[in-house]
């Protein structure tokens, strides 16, 4: 047997492994290292992990054997929530924020995801794809091989539907693998701050159903939170989502403790993001039913607010996965390592902690456990190599670029030595 590629001499291949089912407790510390590693690759998957040279029986005249010179090699980053496809910016909320303006008193003043609204209809599907496309560029320069991408900036029909093929041609054109998530309530529009009735009508009847139909998303979200929509409505929404076949998510006690954990481990949904409110009881249901606790550091970062209690969740057994949560107004940064780093240093996250985070567990919350997250035989040769000895220096080392090279699918996409 002879193999496309060999990627030898890796000073240390660090990675975990899928035990068939999200990491929880001490799992979430532990990983495996293999010094001096070689891999191999063929139509874009894993085939062998081995040490030293012991790869000589895979290698013929047409193999392409390349060289990690001695530097550290971890699975691709999975970014499992952000909101890539936008138009437009919110800088000018900036001082608002500085100032200790609650973002909630900004959405009611026609600002925040309104705002954002308004220059995603105003947007051409050319410029969302330009504008989102060197979004997506940066992230893989990151070393983020696959991403999450959520509608949410359009609150009709035409503007989520052009957000999402968006997102779905970027799917196709671009090497990062995006995972797509419909989003329509997201927010409640100004015409119908008096009449919440009517607009998760039209959701639930109109978009939901159009959407599912030009396969457009698999995933339904929904913003739960106080002045938005209230767990009776989140429940009613998802409910009827599940009916059409899409998988769950839900935005949950992000600000107020309203009991959005409890209701994502009552519907079984893939993960609840954000919870920096979260309840202990909450926290208990997720870990009972293996609810992925999406957790959004970047965002409490930006927003000088609590970090969520990332330490009482692992301790209560909630599968932690971390993400950048981009976008353009809560979190402007496309950086991944960045939201990692502050796994570390506001989470309080172990740094193997935090990689099993935004790989294995993060591969979990969006369902494609089975071909990333790990390097492991049979997965997709998704990987990054590293300019770090080993993983702590990935966190000590803040606020840079670390990553060497990047591989998706078994190609080269990103060589910083060019």
């Amino acid at each position: 047997m002879s193999v496309d590629m060999i990627i030898k001499n890796i000073g240390k291949l660090i990675t975990s492994k899928d035990t068939g089912r999200p990491k929880t407790k001490k799992e979430m510390n532990q990983i495996e290292i293999t010094k001096n590693a070689y891999i191999a690759i063929e139509n874009g998957r894993f085939i062998e992990i081995g040490e030293g040279n012991n790869y000589n029986h895979l290698v013929n005249e047409s193999t392409k054997i390349e060289d990690a010179q001695g530097l550290l090699v971890v699975p691709g980053f999975i970014d499992s929530h952000t909101h890539l496809v936008h138009g437009g910016s919110r800088e000018n909320e900036f001082l608002k924020k500085i100032e200790g303006i609650p973002y909630i008193e900004i959405l009611k003043q026609g600002g925040g995801i309104l705002s954002t609204v308004k220059s995603t209809k105003t947007a051409s599907e050319d410029e969302l794809y330009y504008k989102a496309k060197q979004s997506l560029d940066k992230m893989l320069e990151l070393g983020v091989t696959t991403v999450e991408s959520k509608s949410g900036y359009g609150l009709e029909l035409d503007t989520e539907i052009k957000q999402l093929k968006v997102a779905n041609k970027l799917d196709k054109n671009h090497p990062v693998d995006l995972v797509h998530t419909f989003l329509g309530a997201h927010a409640i529009p100004i015409e119908y701050k008096e009449n919440h009735k009517g607009f998760i009508d039209i959701i639930v009847n109109d978009m939901m159903p159009k959407i599912k139909e030009l396969g457009l998303a698999e995933f339904c979200d929904v913003f739960c939170e106080e002045g938005v929509f209230s767990i009776e409505e989140t429940e009613y929404i998802l409910k009827k989502s599940k009916a059409m076949g899409y998988k769950l998510k839900i935005h949950a006690d992000e600000i107020v403790s309203l009991g959005g954990a409890e209701l994502a481990a009552k519907l079984k949904c893939t993960s609840a993001d954000h919870l920096m409110a979260a309840s202990e009881a909450g926290m208990k249901m997720l870990a009972e039913n293996y609810t992925i606790a999406n957790l959004l550091p970047g965002t409490s970062f930006n927003l000088n607010k609590d970090y969520a209690n990332a330490r009482k969740m692992i301790e209560l057994g909630v599968p932690v996965a971390l993400s950048s949560d981009y976008n353009p107004g809560s979190c402007p940064s496309e950086n991944l390592q960045f939201a990692m780093q502050l796994g570390c240093l506001g989470l309080k996250m172990t740094p193997n902690e935090v990689l099993n985070a935004v790989t294995i567990n993060a591969a979990y919350s969006i369902d494609r456990q089975d071909e990333i997250g790990t390097i492991e035989v049979g997965k997709k040769a998704d990987l990054v190599i590293c300019n770090a000895p080993n993983i702590e220096y990935l966190m000590y080392h803040f606020g840079i670029n670390h990553v060497n090279k990047v591989y998706k699918n078994g190609k080269l996409v990103v060589d910083k030595n060019l």
